[in-house]
């Protein structure tokens, strides 16, 4: 994207600067760690992962006094016309310098977050997204080979704390045994017991059918629905200056493998589990040609938008054609941040996953020859497996008209 915005403005006779770290030094009244980009340095760094720049997470947030410390420090500079790349809080940083300069700074956001939970029109991807998953596919296929034969399973755990797209395009792609996203659960009392019982009941059906490996792809952002002071009182968390547990270092893979070979334990089954992690390995991998080419049109044509006039708005594909969405649409007015899109449980998309996946299912209690199969994989008895495990399927999604599973 960087590349592409460079070569299109140089092109056109403006010149080009990189701010060094996003907002991290224009927040501290530091003016001078940018560099000015062109045709030569730039050209082709589209095959590549990162930043050219660098990146921070520092932001402005709510703080309108921050915003307009970056505006003056961009004033000082020289720029009149800013491009941002990056998720909901730099969009939402975006629309706020946009709004405060009053045409002194004309902002355009483009939207780039592996995670894919931006609002934007007819599900267009985010850009990394699809990089993201086609690297993960790649691990996960892998991890499913040595799953098979080790005769163990896998849980990994995927960025996505606000979202579980990028869990589920892994885990559909790849042909994971399960996966486990947020927002199946909405609605329901969401407990560390019931998602140890879910991957519990996955494993024994999985034996029940004559295989002991799988791998279960898991949503980071299932750690948001549990309970603080539950994972608190299994001593999976610090708490910062003012108590409150610090849910991001909840390591939810190590947490589930454990408690999950231990419910299996209780039936007398013994499987070996690997706790394995997808975090950062994903956010810096060289892009696929779908990002390359993606970036590239978003980067001419958010150039080309600026030197029009344009301004105030976040930038996508729509249709094949580059459009801005102005951010009045894009941004909650409660929260002055932007809009998340989150995984649709309703949509066919999600109730195809769902319909490959192995996982307990209320037709396993109701039909007496799986009932006798799953209970004879744990060691026990049908009404023990129905009393301890059948409460997993009261979740199971509503299907819609018209969709045969």
């Amino acid at each position: 994207m960087l590349g592409a915005a460079t070569i299109r403005a140089r092109l056109s006779g403006f010149d080009v600067v990189g701010l060094t770290d996003g907002f991290h030094h224009l927040l501290r009244g530091d003016t001078t760690q940018w560099a000015p980009l062109g045709i030569a340095e730039t050209g082709r760094i589209h095959f590549r992962g990162g930043s050219h720049i660098g990146i921070s997470r520092d932001g402005p947030g709510n703080d309108l006094a921050k915003v307009d410390r970056i505006i003056a420090g961009l004033r000082e500079i020289g720029v009149d016309k800013l491009v941002v790349i990056g998720g909901d809080g730099t969009g939402s940083a975006a629309a706020a310098i946009h709004a405060r300069a009053a045409g002194a700074v004309r902002t355009l956001h483009v939207p780039k977050t592996i995670d894919n939970d931006l609002d934007l029109p007819d599900e267009a991807p985010t850009f990394g997204y699809q990089t993201a998953r086609h690297h993960g596919v790649e691990i996960a296929r892998s991890l499913m080979v040595d799953a098979k034969t080790t005769s163990r399973w896998f849980f990994a755990v995927t960025m996505g704390r606000k979202a579980g797209h990028l869990a589920l395009g892994i885990g559909k792609s790849v042909g994971a045994t399960l996966t486990l996203v947020p927002e199946e659960f909405a609605g329901t009392r969401v407990t560390m017991n019931l998602l140890v019982d879910v991957l519990a009941g996955a494993v024994l059906k999985r034996l029940a059918h004559g295989r002991r490996d799988g791998i279960a792809v898991l949503a980071e952002g299932l750690v948001t629905l549990l309970d603080p002071e539950e994972l608190a009182r299994l001593g999976a968390v610090s708490r910062d200056a003012y108590g409150r547990v610090h849910l991001g270092e909840v390591p939810l893979g190590e947490l589930l493998k454990r408690r999950v070979e231990e419910r299996l334990a209780s039936f007398g089954v013994t499987t070996p589990i690997v706790a394995k992690t997808f975090g950062y390995e994903l956010r810096c991998v060289d892009p696929v040609p779908f990002d390359m080419e993606l970036t590239r049109d978003l980067g001419y044509g958010a150039v080309k938008l600026l030197t029009e006039g344009g301004g105030g708005a976040t930038v996508s594909l729509q249709r094949g054609r580059v459009t801005a969405i102005p951010f009045s649409e894009m941004i909650d007015p409660a929260t002055r941040r932007m809009k998340l899109r989150v995984v649709d449980v309703t949509s066919h998309r999600y109730l195809i996953a769902r319909t490959y996946m192995i996982r307990l299912r209320p037709e396993d209690f109701s039909e007496p020859d799986e009932l006798e199969r799953l209970a004879a994989a744990a060691h026990t008895s049908t009404a023990v497996i129905r009393r301890q495990l059948e409460h997993v399927t009261r979740a199971h999604p509503r299907v819609p008209d018209g969709f045969v599973t």
